[in-house]
Parts: C-alpha cells; sequence; structure tokens
C-alpha cells in the first residue's frame, strides 16, 4: 500500500457499506498516506470499513454522527480537531435517492431529503471551512447527482435538495476559493456500480450493463486527481459518466 503521498488527515462523512462511494473514497484517501475520519450512522459498518483499510496498512477513526444533527457535527469537529493535522481532502457524501411521484411525496419524505444534502451539508462546511481558512488550503467535495442539474419525475423532491447542495458549493466556492480553500461539486451522473443501485434499482442495473454504471474506484481516482490540481487551474464543477451513458 502507497504512503507518505500526503501526510495529513481527511474526513468522508455517509460512509456506509463497503460497496459505496463513502467506503470507496475513504480506502483511496488512506492509500495516499492520509489518516482518515469516517463519519456515518452505523458503527459496524464503520469498524468494517475501519478494519479494510488497516488492513493494507491504513490509517482510520470512525465516529458515528447525524450529520444532521448539529450536536453530531460539533463532536465529529472534536475528534478532528484533536489530532492536530492538516485536513488535505473531505467528502460530503450524504444523500438518499427517494423516488415518489410529486403528488405521493410525503412531508417527511421531502424533508428528510432537504435535511441529508442541504442541512448537513451546511453544518458540517461552517465546520470545515473555518478550519480550512485557517489553514489556507485543503479540498472539500460534495457529491451532487444528475439531480443537481434538471429535474424529472419521480425524483423531483430529490432534485430540489440537490439544486440546493450545489448552491452551496457555489457560494462557498466563490467565498473561499480565493482563501485557498478549493470547494468541489460532482455531478455523478449515471447509476454507480455499488450496493445501493442494485438493491434499489436493480431492472436499471440490468438494463445498463457493466459497461453503464460508473465504477467506484474510478470515481475515487477523479476526485483525488481533482484535489492534486495546481491552484492556476481549479475545476469547481465537473460531471461523471459512463461511456455509454447518454445526456
Amino acid at each position: 500500500m502507497q504512503q507518505t503521498v500526503q501526510t495529513g488527515s481527511a474526513i468522508v462523512v455517509g460512509v456506509g457499506p463497503e460497496r459505496g462511494l463513502g467506503a470507496a473514497l475513504a480506502m483511496c484517501f488512506a492509500e495516499k498516506g492520509l489518516h482518515v475520519f469516517i463519519a456515518g450512522r452505523s458503527a459496524e459498518k464503520l469498524q468494517h470499513i475501519v478494519q479494510l483499510i488497516q488492513n493494507v496498512g491504513g490509517r482510520a477513526t470512525p465516529v458515528v454522527a447525524d450529520i444532521t444533527v448539529e450536536q453530531d457535527v460539533s463532536q465529529l469537529f472534536d475528534v478532528i480537531r484533536s489530532r492536530g493535522d492538516i485536513i488535505q481532502v473531505a467528502a460530503y457524501n450524504v444523500d438518499s435517492n427517494i423516488p415518489a411521484p410529486f403528488l405521493e411525496t410525503k412531508v417527511e419524505t421531502f424533508t428528510a431529503l432537504w435535511q441529508q444534502n442541504c442541512l448537513g451539508a451546511f453544518l458540517f462546511a461552517k465546520q470545515l471551512i473555518a478550519i480550512m481558512q485557517v489553514q489556507q488550503q485543503g479540498t472539500v467535495f460534495f457529491t451532487g447527482a444528475t439531480g443537481s442539474l434538471r429535474a424529472k419525475p419521480p425524483f423531483t423532491a430529490f432534485a430540489m435538495a440537490k439544486t440546493g447542495l450545489r448552491a452551496l458549493a457555489q457560494g462557498l466556492a466563490r467565498e473561499f476559493s480565493p482563501q485557498g480553500v478549493h470547494v468541489v461539486h460532482t455531478v455523478i451522473d449515471g447509476a454507480i456500480d455499488g450496493d445501493r443501485s442494485h438493491q434499489q434499482f436493480p431492472d436499471i442495473v440490468k438494463a445498463k450493463g457493466p459497461d453503464g454504471l460508473l465504477q467506484l474506484e474510478a470515481i475515487a481516482q477523479t476526485y483525488w486527481a481533482i484535489h492534486q490540481q495546481p491552484r492556476s487551474a481549479w475545476t469547481h464543477e465537473l460531471d461523471l459518466r459512463p461511456f455509454k451513458e447518454p445526456f
């Protein structure tokens, strides 16, 4: 396992199953030599990812947290600050794609989507940007979706939430890029070859076939490449899709 490429820490929130983007990003950042703080709501899933990272020589700290709860976010950053590292890169990867025709969308569904994509990102960004502003360096990724750019039923509520997340990323980039903070919004325009897609949308996964799905490791490699960009040519927004995906 490659170490010493960079020193310092990384943060990934929204880490769930092994075959998920959060876990893939955590393992990628650990492979580059960073100590990775991973946050999610399931202690069992977090510990599993930590063990995978440690098995190949990486370092990780799990923190059980609901990122939509302000106290949980504060406690997460208390743990992060206690290490005293430079935070090199962070990824906000929290959401749930809940399909529902508009007239059948419950207030609880709309609220949950807004909390995950907007409120949680706001709480996370307030803590993180304050640190990166002092450091005058660091990259933060906000994971978006096709719905970040256009709404299509039955995902109208999801698109509203993702559009809000995109607006947050734009505002942060304009305010804090001049202070050395690299803010990136990624549009994941397609289905990811992970556990959630296979469980929630098996028919879509089958119809697209292997070449029609985004591979987790490929997405993680792209995040890392963007993190390494020189300051004179920063990317704020990029879209990722399989070569077969129509758009």
